[in-house]
């Protein structure tokens, strides 16, 4: 059976070689195909959903806020932008490097974000709001559990977490090969019931706020906020 270590292992090394060319497109503005193309639709609604959710409250100028995997800095250079003090991190070198050139072309000084390489499992410190997007895929139930708990340990207020939920036709869809690349392009993808993530957050005094959907044709992402009860 895989374990938390071999997971992690497979997705440092695919991040940093063939994975960082194929989602730095992606997360691109360059031509790519339609799959791609729906995939980069549908990861920015996301961080927009996100984005839009912080900015709501009227207050994210004023809050620290950790990133964790942070990818090419989608989220984490427009939340500079607007002012918060984000700490991102992401377990591919590759990626830090291409966020940081892209942080130095959208802020004048970069005060308030900093990167660093570093494992989910390795952050520390205490933020007001801790985001983890579109990270769990790549690990099974056990271990998200895991990362669910540390992440939750960190943020004094809320925790924003996005997944692949487990439904019959996602379920459906990744057995025939149609919701996620081949293996050869991608590290293992995993899918969570919401209610089971729902239940973590809630062991850990969280409750739900906010949550949101996205579904494209190649993209599927479930998005929660949950605040310290």
């Amino acid at each position: 059976m895989t374990n938390a270590f071999d997971d992690k292992a497979i997705v440092k090394e695919y991040f940093n070689a063939i994975g960082f060319e194929r989602w730095r497109r992606i997360y691109g503005d360059g031509e790519v195909n339609k799959v791609q193309r729906d995939i980069r639709s549908g990861h920015q609604q996301t961080i927009d959903t996100v984005i839009e959710w912080l900015k709501s409250d009227g207050n994210l100028d004023q809050l620290s806020i950790c990133d964790a995997g942070c990818g090419v800095g989608s989220l984490s250079i427009p939340l500079a932008v607007e002012g918060a003090t984000v700490f991102a991190s992401d377990i591919s070198a590759k990626m830090v490097g291409e966020a940081k050139e892209k942080a130095t072309k959208a802020l004048e000084k970069m005060d308030n974000l900093t990167f660093a390489v570093q494992d989910l499992e390795a952050l520390s410190g205490k933020y007001h709001t801790v985001c983890c997007l579109d990270v769990l895929i790549h690990y099974p139930q056990e271990d998200a559990a895991k990362m669910i708990a540390h992440l939750a340990s960190l943020a004094e207020k809320r925790l924003i977490l996005s997944f692949a939920p487990k439904t019959i036709l996602l379920c459906i869809l990744k057995k025939i090969g149609e919701f996620f690349p081949g293996p050869s392009k991608a590290t293992r993808a995993y899918q969570h019931g919401e209610a089971d993530i729902i239940n973590i957050l809630q062991n850990h005094g969280f409750t739900i706020k906010r949550d949101g959907m996205t579904s494209t044709s190649f993209y599927f992402s479930r998005i929660l906020e949950a605040v310290r009860s």
